[in-house]
């Protein structure tokens, strides 16, 4: 029989998380889903945790040769889901009780609405809540998203996703040559397709840890790379000025993750390469001059300079 819901858990260790991740899924006050775990060529010590659910009917383990492609490995997991609904899980993220809940009964009365979205909660490691929550756009958007989200107005956290599985068919799965933002290009395309429903309740516990798959560098490289996808496209022609601002800022964020790790060469190529279609752009300028002082100048310069800056914020 036909689950509502497909639920996508891809893992790679991490088997301190993934036991909580698991728990969340069986406390779903929602009892129609099925729950497909792409192994992503994990240790011994995971497989084991992993194989004392080989027995449940309800529970799907792919085991995968490690790619180190999380894309790949929900990819992978999508092409055995049976669900009239997909919901994705990361597997250091967990969820609260009503959460398949609230959203397949909210979708059911929006038949335009074919996809959806939660708010979220940010937690460290033992799923303390971070006293600080991270600066930025919030979710708090629903309907038509998608110049939302290229404008990076709008967030949409993976784990509190849940979307027909023919809308995602008809997006095209993740794109793979993504490793980090293939969510971000996915959720782009669905919005193309169809509004989204928001439902406003924290229903995702967001974990930040040191165990990440990527670090900051990788992530801009990535969206940088992703930002190129959508203007070589044309699918955004009327942003055309947004993303080339956008590609600009994260061109100088990579230049500044080079500083930061001493890489002088990659500093200079990045800024070379950028400065044609970043030069317009006062954030470019700051970010290229902050990572040339710091890649090139002595250090007792690059600290007099930085508590100039920590100086001049505290005074606003």
């Amino acid at each position: 029989m036909q689950p509502a819901v497909s639920i996508i858990l891809p893992t790679f260790n991490r088997l301190s998380y993934l036991r909580d991740a698991v728990d969340s899924v069986f406390s779903q006050t929602f009892h129609d889903w099925e729950l497909i775990i792409a192994d992503d060529g994990s240790n011994e010590k995971t497989k084991a945790y992993l194989r004392t659910f080989t027995d449940i009917p309800r529970v799907k383990l792919l085991w995968l040769p490690h790619s180190g492609n999380p894309p790949a490995v929900r990819n992978a997991a999508l092409r055995e889901a049976n669900g009239e609904y997909i919901a994705f899980l990361d597997s250091d993220d967990v969820w609260m009780p009503d959460k398949l809940a609230a959203q397949i009964a909210s979708l059911r009365t929006q038949a335009s609405r074919r996809w959806s979205y939660t708010g979220c909660i940010m937690v460290d490691g033992h799923l303390n809540p971070l006293v600080v929550q991270p600066r930025g756009p919030r979710a708090t958007i629903d309907g038509w998203i998608h110049d939302a989200l290229l404008k990076a107005e709008i967030v949409v956290v993976q784990s509190s996703v849940v979307v027909s599985r023919n809308l995602l068919a008809a997006a095209g799965g993740y794109p793979e040559d993504l490793p980090i933002c293939g969510d971000y290009e996915l959720y782009a395309q669905l919005a193309r397709r169809s509004p989204i429903d928001f439902v406003d309740a924290p229903l995702v516990q967001v974990r930040r840890h040191k165990q990440h798959y990527s670090d900051d560098l990788d992530a801009l490289r990535d969206l940088r790379r992703f930002l190129e996808k959508v203007q070589r496209s044309g699918a955004a022609n009327h942003l055309e000025s947004v993303l080339e601002r956008r590609r600009a800022t994260v061109s100088a964020g990579i230049a500044r993750g080079y500083a930061q790790s001493g890489n002088r060469r990659l500093v200079l190529s990045t800024l070379v390469s950028s400065a044609y279609y970043s030069w317009p752009y006062r954030a470019w300028w700051y970010g290229a001059m902050a990572a040339t002082v710091q890649a090139f100048a002595p250090v007792s310069i690059w600290a007099a300079i930085r508590r100039h800056l920590r100086l001049g914020r505290n005074l606003r």
